[in-house]
């Protein structure tokens, strides 16, 4: 291990340390190595194996825990070398010397206890629970490779050495291998706008890997991102203010999505420290190139199809990990952002997002493509996008009911009827939820609408191959959670339901209110556009579905174009949109602020009318939601 890599490890365990002179352990999984240290000097080392299946944060993963760990028991002092240990006892046994069957526990035990909650501390994912130790083993002939089950393993005269050395309470640090990104060894990352639904689902993901994260944000000191912020200082993700002090010479790699000018601060300080500055898209790459990865993609619902699949996996037993554009209801419920996940097996399940044709750069194991409608680009351009993503996955499952698709290379395509090479023997359209039905089991989803049914078939599909049984499927679609706004209702005390949904093109519009109007006939819509430039592109699309979609009776109200800051040409509006609308039989306008929205909405809805909030990207949307239900509940 170099000085430099150890200086930074120091650094990491500063406020562990007590005194600058006090020993600590680094166990390399790279060089599948433990190192005793003190300040910044290795006084001792040993070739120590960790987990033949790499690290991993998930009990039951068989794979070693990364980052701060402590040793919270010695055990076995005094026993001779190659005694026999089971369940912390020592039984009295030796091993013979020869035999190789298993790896045995043997010598001593340095029973560890993880420090840093939610990436080896707390429910599921502890160190002390999981039982990882640093001892001895019987497998000595394999030492300096992978091989155990989690622990730390030993030569036998070597861990009585260490065993010695140490006290309980000493500090380990178990230092995970590097993820290449562009050639580049990286384990130092820096995410420029970390509140961003992408940014901070792969900032967590690496967190989990037990890489040190920081970031920082715009919106940093926002209530409406107070939470998020929360969670993610309590995985241990430094935040800082967005002025360049977050960037410093132990940074690796600066992070930073299509929405980051080049004038960034941050950006600045990256160039002054040269620390390579990576798109998203390139450190998402390397992670899927690390995994079993499925793509979903698409230009509608692969949120929900990314959380259908990674759910249903989850609950067959599958153990995947996530990287997701949308909070998963059932992670939040656990305390999580609800975007990203660490599971047990090589399985990830990843979002893979068109929108600034990035997704070229991914090579999944498995592609799903949902549809193709004209979004932040044109449709001849997005289907170029994904026949690259096509080429490069070794499976790809398409939507067939999509003619858009059709002349796409597929190896599986689904659909609604036979014309499809995997559709269901039937499927139904309740009130409140759809039903499909397939090979004598029956799927039942608790959400509504038709679009459901086409992102119910896509995550079957894919489980399906992915050797899901039927009944434990059925299970897991009954309690499927859902996903943050996507289609999230309130009904409040006066009988008007409030839907709250991510929809921010003409397609989810379309999609969302239809679906809605299984819950009333009356519909008020609030829509709030997404950028100028966005809004510019659609604006024909706008009106044309607005037209189509509201009938006499209701009405639409749309908010001032949202503006995430940096350089943009303000040069269409809301109001352009209802303008273009003309003589139409529904009630149409542009809203100045929120509070006037409120008093509308306050006057026009009555009981059985359902009000739905539409909009993309802006936290502050689901305080505005939570706002407009309460004007309902008195």
């Amino acid at each position: 291990m170099d000085r430099s890599r150890l200086a930074g490890i120091r650094t990491t365990l500063a406020k562990y340390l007590g005194d600058g002179e006090e020993l600590f352990l680094v166990e390399s999984v790279e060089e599948q190595k433990l190192f005793l240290c003190r300040a910044d000097r290795i006084i001792g080392a040993y070739p120590a194996s960790t987990a033949r299946l790499g690290v991993g944060i998930r009990q039951d993963s068989l794979k070693t825990p990364p980052g701060v760990h402590r040793i919270c028991e010695k055990l076995g002092a005094g026993a001779p070398g190659g005694r026999i240990f089971k369940d912390r006892k020592d039984t009295g046994a030796d091993w013979d010397g020869t035999s190789r069957q298993e790896n045995l526990i043997l010598t001593r035990i340095l029973r560890l206890e993880g420090l840093e909650e939610g990436i080896n501390r707390g429910k599921g994912v502890d160190s002390l629970d999981r039982c990882i130790y640093i001892h001895g083993t019987n497998r000595e002939d394999l030492l300096g490779s992978p091989f155990s089950h989690g622990c730390l393993c030993l030569g036998n005269s070597d861990v009585v050495s260490l065993f010695d050395a140490v006290r309980e309470g000493t500090i380990l640090y178990i230092d995970p291998p590097a993820l290449s990104v562009g050639g580049r060894s990286c384990r130092n990352f820096h995410f420029t706008g970390i509140f961003g639904t992408g940014m901070s689902a792969i900032a967590q993901y690496l967190r989990f890997q037990g890489f040190n994260v920081s970031g920082s944000d715009r919106l940093l000191e926002s209530e409406d991102t107070l939470s998020m912020r929360r969670c993610l200082e309590g995985l241990g993700c430094v935040i800082a203010s967005q002025d360049g002090t977050g960037v410093t010479n132990r940074t690796d790699a600066l992070c930073v999505s299509t929405a980051i000018e080049e004038t960034n601060p941050d950006i600045a300080a990256a160039r002054a420290f040269n620390v390579p500055v990576i798109h998203r898209s390139d450190l998402l790459a390397s992670i899927i190139a690390s995994k079993r990865t499925v793509a979903v993609a698409g230009t509608s619902g692969k949120s929900t199809v990314t959380a259908m699949i990674f759910e249903f996996l989850s609950a067959c037993g599958k153990s995947p990990s996530l990287v997701s554009g949308a909070p998963l209801l059932r992670l939040e419920a656990e305390g999580l952002i609800g975007n990203a996940y660490s599971g047990g097996s090589d399985l990830l399940v990843v979002e893979a997002d068109e929108s600034d044709g990035t997704v070229v750069k991914y090579s999944p194991e498995m592609a799903v493509i949902l549809n193709v409608s004209k979004d932040h680009k044109t449709v001849g351009e997005v289907r170029v996008l994904f026949e690259t993503l096509i080429s490069r996955s070794s499976w790809t499952a398409s939507n067939a009911d999509d003619p858009l698709l059709a002349t796409l290379a597929a190896t599986v395509r689904f659909g609604r009827d036979g014309s499809a090479s995997w559709h269901p023997d039937g499927e139904e359209l309740l009130g409140g939820s759809v039903r499909l039905s397939r090979r004598g089991i029956d799927y039942h989803l608790p959400l509504p609408g038709g679009h459901n049914l086409e992102n119910l078939r896509a995550a079957l599909c894919v489980c399906e191959h992915l050797g899901c049984d039927g009944p434990a499927l059925a299970g897991a679609v009954q309690g499927f959670g859902g996903v943050a706004r996507r289609f999230s209702i309130t009904n409040t005390a006066q009988g008007v339901h409030i839907i709250d949904d991510f929809a921010h093109n003409p397609a989810k519009i379309a999609a969302a209110v239809t679906a809605a109007r299984g819950l009333s006939k009356r519909m008020i819509a609030v829509y709030q556009p997404h950028g100028f430039g966005p809004t510019r592109f659609l604006r024909d699309e706008y009106i044309a579905t607005f037209r189509t979609l509201f009938h006499e009776g209701d009405s639409l109200y749309l908010l001032p174009i949202y503006y995430a800051g940096g350089t943009a040409q303000k040069d269409i509006s809301s109001e352009d949109i209802i303008d273009g609308l003309g003589a139409v039989p529904f009630h149409a306008e542009a809203v100045r602020n929120r509070e006037q929205l409120l008093m509308k909405l306050e006057t026009d809805a009555k009981s059985g009318d359902c009000i739905i909030v539409m909009g993309a990207r802006d936290p502050s949307l689901p305080a505005l939601v939570k706002r407009i239900a309460k004007l309902f509940e008195g």
